[in-house]
This record gives C-alpha cells, structure tokens and sequence, in this order.
C-alpha cells in the first residue's frame, strides 16, 4: 500500500470542560476519523468513543465504511438502553479510508472533509452537512454566510445514536489522489472558528501535516475556542500522479479591447498613407 503522510490532534477547547470528540488513526489499514460526541458529560465521548471503535473493528474485519458506520450507530443505541452513558446520546462522524490511489469518504451530521489541491491552489468542502442550516441554505432560504453565524447552527438532523434504531442515511463520495492533494477531516470545532479563506492558507502552506494540524487547532484556539476541536490532516500517497497541465484546460484569451483597437489603428494608418500618395500623383499630374 502506497505510504500517505498524515498529523492529527484533538483539544477540548477554551470553553468546554471536557472533550467528547474522538478520532481514530490506522494507517495501516487506511482508516482515519473523527467523531463528534452529543450527549453532555458522561454522554457525548462515551458515543463518539463507540463511534470510533466500532467503525475501526468493522473495517478490520472488512466490512465496508457503510456498513460499519450503520453498526456503529446501533452500539451506540444498544448502549445507551443498557446504561453505558446516558439515553439519546450521539455522535457526528466523518471517515476517511484509502485503498491504494483510491480514496472514499463517509460522513453523518456536520463533520467535515475537505480537500485541499495544490494544483489548483484551492479548497473545495467534499462533505456536505447534515443540519438544520445547511438545510436552510439548500432551500435558498439562507447564504452560506448567514449560516455560518445562525443560532441554530449546531442544530443536526441526523446523528450515530440519536434517532431511532432504523439505518442512518450515511453521505459518501469517492475520487482518486493526485500529487498535492490534502484531506483535512474535522469536527465543528474547527470550520465553526475558522472559515475557508484560514483553512486554505494554513493546508496551502509548506509544513509537515502534523505541523498543519497543530496550526489548525491553535488558530481556532485563538478565535475563541468555543467547542472541542479535533483535526486530521492526511496527504496523497507518494506516488500518486501529477494533475493534468492547468494551461491545457485554460480557454484561450480573447484579445483585449485594446488590443484591437490598437491594431485597427495601425490598419488606418496606412490606409490614410495610401490615399495620401494618391492625392500627391494626381495632383502632379493635373499641374503637368
């Protein structure tokens, strides 16, 4: 399996006394994820802890990322009823598992992937929320940017654990790594403090991944810290293969405006020579 390069960490925050995310890193098995625990003190980190192992067992025995994830949110549920934390609580999840220059990730609520392309010098979000704004802003009833700082923001629809035991409508999408590529994966903690613009400047810059991933956590630290904040940072296996050239995809220039007028300009001019001379040979003549 081609080797991927990856930094990860988890803080509980300036705010909150405890953290309930977990997160999980095998590189061997080519598993990474974070979890997002609901569920208060005793609750929330007990179900994303759940989340967590259950999903890694899973894919151990080769069960697929889905399929894993749906086991996942029945341990939480069995667990709740028998006393192992407390009864309604959840997790939020996002996973990320490669398989050679093969990637697909897998997420439940409002944690997110995102992929950084070096080629492009761009980020693009590769999950998509499971919440009460993100719902909003699919009606087109609220702008990403209203979203962002709605008071029901954390407000999820759906989450391992916190609904009843029928199976969760897991999100996937898959692609294949190219040279540069960086998958960030992280909880709320983080896209809640820093917005797109931050993460791209931090994911586009020439550290280490752990040196990005700590970089990641501080930053959100620094604006406010309100939530547990947990980051993976995992980059494109080393032989993964170059983008496509970017000026092959380029459309061609139209010429400028003045450009155009600069060269039918240049055209009058030497019209205007042409008939000038003209004018000179008939008046020579007419004078002969």
């Amino acid at each position: 399996m081609p080797s991927l390069s990856f930094g990860y960490g988890s803080d509980v925050g300036r705010i909150r006394d405890h953290n309930e995310d977990s997160y999980v890193v095998d590189p061997q098995l080519g598993l990474w994820l974070v979890a997002d625990g609901m569920g208060g003190h005793q609750g929330g980190e007990v179900a994303s802890a759940i989340a967590g192992l259950t999903v890694h067992q899973g894919v151990a025995r080769g069960q697929s990322l889905l399929d894993a994830i749906q086991d996942a949110h029945q341990a939480i549920l069995s667990a709740g009823e028998q006393g192992d934390g407390n009864k309604g609580m959840g997790a939020t999840l996002v996973a990320l598992r490669g398989q050679g220059l093969s990637y697909e990730i897998a997420w439940v609520g409002d944690s997110r992937a995102y992929l950084w392309d070096a080629a492009e010098r761009a980020l693009h979000r590769l999950s998509h929320d499971h919440s009460y704004v993100q719902w909003l802003v699919d009606k087109g009833e609220l702008s990403e940017q209203e979203a962002a700082s709605h008071p029901q923001a954390h407000v999820v629809l759906q989450a391992l654990g916190a609904t009843e035991r029928t199976p969760l409508r897991v999100s996937r999408t898959s692609g294949q790594w190219q040279r540069g590529q960086r998958i960030l994966l992280c909880s709320d903690g983080l896209n809640g403090e820093l917005d797109d613009a931050r993460l791209s400047l931090v994911l586009g810059g020439g550290d280490s991944e752990q040196m990005q991933a700590d970089r990641l956590i501080q930053d959100a630290l620094a604006h406010g810290g309100r939530d547990n904040v947990s980051v993976i940072v995992v980059s494109a296996p080393e032989d993964a293969p170059a983008a496509a050239s970017l000026d092959a995809t380029l459309p061609m220039m139209a010429p400028s405006p003045m450009s155009v007028s600069a060269r039918s300009g240049r055209r009058l001019g030497y019209l205007g020579v042409a008939v000038l001379c003209v004018l000179l040979i008939v008046l020579v003549l007419y004078l002969a």
